[in-house]
């Protein structure tokens, strides 16, 4: 069982950072790169320099522009030295094409080691993560930590914080570990995040105020990578065309005619926007709607759903005791799927969101749009239960059981009943006291309007699609507002990266925040974290084709 009590988990990560999580191996090129010489190129942040190189890649500040802080520079050193770093905690990790079982069903894709999702980080709030990357991937690579507050030049973004991980080389990122919480880690690199390249980081707190018998880190991905001859390089491409000559609506969303697509939420085979030298079948998606999402659901149709890297067929069974207090760390690592999340016969106590406490609020459901993190407590009953991730308005599920007792389990079919239950959003909850930010006017307001549609791939902040070179200017020390103003037709989860911010007067302490179309959603955040940091909309593809910006600390 890959998920022992809590006790034992603790035991085992110390265990594994002493002596490296994964070892390195190695194959050949997965083939030709369908994205090559195209005009809506995947920006892999680092497309400034593709030459080959080997050993170990040094931190550097790629274009770092006068009047900012460098994410190299002194000001970055200072605020390191400010969180006090404490003993190293050593891992090693490779990035490599390998084969996947999903659970009777085995794809070759790109992950860390041989597994899925990549072995599970752990340390303790305090500590100095010091992980040496090994790239052994046919491209340049990266790593990001997200949701972590670190120094800037340890953020894993090519051509803005780093140069990229070239094929061959390595890097070790090293930094200081100050906050506790459910995080996640996966390259900044073109659309690498929708292969098998992510795994969860836990950040212990060692006066963790919480009682529960056991922990299980729950991991839900949506999955094309190797299935029928599928990339998401290949789906980039096909979604840059855009769909101006499908009749689209508007011109300003997802949400187009016909072209080629039934209207049940399933791209239908044989679709003339399958780009050039793509082996696999059409992944656009049209007709997916979701009220909870304020209408078009996504872009892509994945064929599988997972959760901790298996198929609802074959699912991931966690055996507990009845009556005992489980904490569930639910991450979506998904590139383009929101998950309606509930676990049959069971309430939910939300007691986390993002990595930071809230006051305990009690749910049968809840909604993560990719990047969003929630922690829960539950007590077990008696039997066998499906923890079910619905993939909001495609029509499919992903799958895993909690078991404590006899009695069949239950299906992939499964729909438990508190999915159309109570449902918790973010904006509904509050922070813990202890991590609210204390009331304070806004210093300054940075106003970033989601512009663009997939009538012609067009999506950006502002109406300007990424480039590194432009920054939206803060001061350390001042209360920052980000008004998010949704003009497009489809909902976009915006993060942030550096930095957590509050929603709302009182209101919970994230990241990653859902902005639905035709609204605006405010957060604040304490400037207290110097560099150059982007902010960016979760789904991959959309921020592949232009949904990313930076804010830049001025020197």
């Amino acid at each position: 069982m890959r998920t022992p009590t809590r006790r034992t988990v603790l035991g085992a990560a110390l265990a594994a950072a002493g002596t490296g999580l994964l070892t390195a191996c190695s194959s050949g090129s997965p083939g030709s790169d369908p994205m090559k010489g195209m005009d809506h190129a995947s920006m892999d942040h680092s497309a400034m320099d593709r030459s080959p190189t080997t050993g170990s890649a040094a931190p550097v500040t790629p274009g770092a522009p006068a009047g900012f802080v460098a994410p190299n520079g002194p000001e970055v050193a200072a605020a390191e030295a400010r969180r006090k770093p404490g003993p190293e905690r050593k891992v090693a990790l490779t990035a490599t094409e390998t084969t996947l079982d999903l659970g009777g069903r085995t794809v070759r894709s790109w992950a860390y080691g041989d597994r899925l999702p990549g072995q599970e980080v752990r340390a303790t709030v305090g500590d100095t993560l010091a992980l040496t990357l090994a790239n052994h991937l046919p491209q340049p690579t990266s790593l990001h930590w997200h949701g972590l507050a670190l120094r800037n030049d340890m953020d894993g973004v090519p051509g803005l914080t780093q140069d990229p991980v070239r094929a061959g080389a390595s890097f070790d990122y090293r930094f200081a570990l100050s906050h506790p919480g459910t995080y996640w880690f996966h390259p900044h690199s073109g659309v690498q995040q929708d292969r098998g390249l992510y795994a969860p980081l836990i950040v212990e707190d060692p006066k963790e105020p919480l009682r529960y018998d056991k922990e299980w880190v729950v991991v839900l991905d949506d999955w094309v990578d190797g299935v029928d001859g599928s990339t998401p390089d290949a789906v980039l491409a096909e979604l840059a065309k855009g769909m101006g000559d499908m009749g689209a609506m508007g011109g300003t969303g997802g949400t187009a005619g016909t072209g080629g697509m039934d209207h049940s939420g399933h791209s239908m085979p044989g679709m003339s926007g399958t780009p050039t030298g793509a082996t696999g079948p059409s992944r656009m998606l049209m007709g997916a709607t979701s009220p909870l999402l304020g209408g078009d659901a996504g872009d892509v149709s994945y064929p599988f759903h997972l959760v901790n890297g298996r198929l609802a067929t074959a699912p991931e069974t966690f055996t507990a005791k009845p009556g005992d207090r489980i904490r569930i760390r639910l991450i979506n690592a998904g590139g383009d799927t929101a998950y309606r999340v509930a676990l049959g016969g069971h309430e939910l106590t939300v007691t986390h969101t993002d990595g930071f406490p809230v006051e305990p609020a009690t749910t049968q459901a809840l909604l993560l749009g990719m990047g969003e993190r929630y922690d829960v407590l539950v007590t077990a009953k008696d039997g066998a239960f499906p923890l079910t991730a619905l993939a909001e308005g495609k029509n499919a599920a992903a799958l895993a059981v909690l078991r404590t007792g006899g009695g069949a389990a239950p299906d992939a079919s499964t729909r438990p009943a508190e999915l159309d239950g109570r449902l918790l959003t973010a904006g509904q909850l509050k922070a813990d006291p202890g991590v609210r930010l204390p009331d304070r006017a806004p210093d300054r307001t940075v106003a970033l309007e989601l512009t663009g549609g997939m009538a012609r791939a067009d999506w950006a902040f502002n109406g300007r699609r990424y480039d590194p070179a432009q920054r939206h200017p803060v001061a350390a020390g001042e209360r920052v507002r980000l008004e998010f103003r949704n003009s497009t037709a489809m909902w976009h989860p915006v993060h942030l990266h550096g930095h957590s911010f509050a929603l709302g007067a009182g209101g919970p302490r994230k990241d990653t925040a859902i902005v639905l179309p035709g609204t605006t959603l405010a957060v604040d955040f304490d400037a207290d974290n110097p560099g150059l940091w982007m902010v960016h909309c979760h789904n991959v593809y959309h921020a592949e084709t232009g949904m990313m910006t930076v804010l830049g600390y001025r020197a």
